[in-house]
């Protein structure tokens, strides 16, 4: 199997670039391979199909930013084969008529764009019925938002939410008919969803599709609306919807479940759930991409004269040993005891900070202590010492 290339190369666009550009440069490459032009060639049927495909991902925000952060990774469309919640495109299961649908978007709707050598764009390929112009309604996303401790982030997690939303009317399966005979076939546009409009231009007789103003572009009317629905197909009621988080998510992350946001009218697609992650912080712990940190505050004599500290870790705790004469700016590091990549590149590590503790009173004998200590030359510090001191202090501000 030929390895995927990178959707922006397909489309010959850089990763700047605006929806415009995008839009445009797959209208130029639906052109040059579209089956009209190249009859039998099966290459260019699949780079017309692969020009498709990258046009549904980088045309759509959501997936985009998805694709642009986690790769085809992030918009695989099977669950279980490599996005994180399973969403994203579908492009594996889309027919050609699905792919000429969108391509007559592109072009908005115009018939005999290119002398008659595609057909019009209401009919690429000459042998397409009308009835694939029937338009589906679509239902709208919904949003919700995830809140997610550090030991979710670390480890992954699974979450059940309770879903309000439209779902197809039971009463008549999602069609908005009463029984089996509540619906005929539009008279106006004869079942194909769309109307052609001719128009006097200076350039000559210009011809538009445009959806049924009768039937609003699906092809069949409702004579007997459905009494439960009113017509509609849906009825507002909920569903549990599982998801499978993985592990190394962070705060604003957004993710998509294909078809599992409000249902569309008539039987129509469902829209998309957007879960967006929402970090809570950690009371003892601070993310800092991959890596967490711990401010460890040492006692003086502990950094003096060195000993075993216990330390938070993100699932319990670990005992840290602090050499004799630690000083306050030095960085302990726990390899492999920080958040997984979510990309599956390694995970980072445990950055154990060290502060000392200065005590704000003494006692008379305590002061008497210090005061002699202050008089040996081992409380003074050296250059050496003063130097990697100051580089910590300094690099704060690179």
């Amino acid at each position: 199997m030929a390895e995927k290339r990178d959707y922006y190369e397909v489309l010959e666009v850089s990763k700047t670039a605006t929806p415009d550009e995008i839009k445009k440069a797959y209208r130029k490459k639906a052109i040059q391979y579209h089956p009209d032009r190249n009859p039998g060639d099966k290459s260019a049927e699949a780079n017309f199909k692969e020009a498709a495909e990258a046009y549904e991902v980088l045309s759509d925000p959501q997936k985009r930013a998805q694709y642009d952060q986690f790769g085809f990774a992030g918009v695989s469309g099977a669950a279980g084969n490599g996005g994180p919640f399973g969403g994203g495109f579908s492009g594996g299961s889309m027919s050609m008529d699905d792919i000429f649908s969108m391509f007559g978007d592109i072009f908005g709707g115009h018939e005999g764009g290119f002398g008659g050598g595609f057909g019009g764009f209401g009919g690429f390929g000459g042998g397409r019925s009308n009835s694939s112009q029937q338009r589906m309604f679509r239902g709208s996303d919904l949003r919700v938002k995830v809140k997610l401790n550090l030991q979710e982030v670390s480890k992954g997690v699974e979450k059940k939410f309770k879903l309000k939303k439209y779902v197809p009317c039971s009463h008549c399966n999602g069609s908005g008919a009463e029984g089996s005979g509540g619906t005929e076939t539009c008279p106006t546009c004869h079942g194909s969803g769309t109307v052609i409009r001719n128009q006097q231009t200076i350039l000559g007789t210009m011809q538009t599709r445009t959806n049924c103003p009768q039937c609003g572009g699906e092809g069949k009317i409702i004579k007997n609306k459905c009494k439960a629905c009113g017509g509609d197909g849906i009825v507002y009621g909920e569903e549990v919807v599982t998801v499978k988080i993985p592990a190394g998510v962070g705060q604003g992350m957004q993710f998509s479940m294909t078809g599992k946001g409000n249902a569309g009218k008539h039987n129509g697609v469902s829209g998309d759930l957007i879960i967006a992650i929402d970090e809570e912080p950690n009371a003892e712990l601070v993310r800092d991409g991959n890596n967490v940190v711990y401010n460890l505050l040492l006692s003086f004599p502990t950094a003096a004269i060195g000993g075993n500290v216990e330390i938070p870790t993100i699932d319990g705790h670990a005992k840290v040993k602090i050499e004799p004469g630690t000083q306050p700016g030095k960085v302990l590091r726990l390899r492999g005891k920080g958040i997984p990549d979510v990309n599956g590149y390694g995970t980072g590590d445990l950055l154990v900070n060290v502060s000392i503790y200065v005590p704000e009173s003494l006692s008379r004998e305590e002061k008497e202590a210090l005061e002699k200590m202050e008089a040996s030359n081992n409380f003074t510090p050296t250059s050496s010492v003063k130097e990697k001191i100051f580089q910590k202090f300094r690099s704060w501000f690179d």
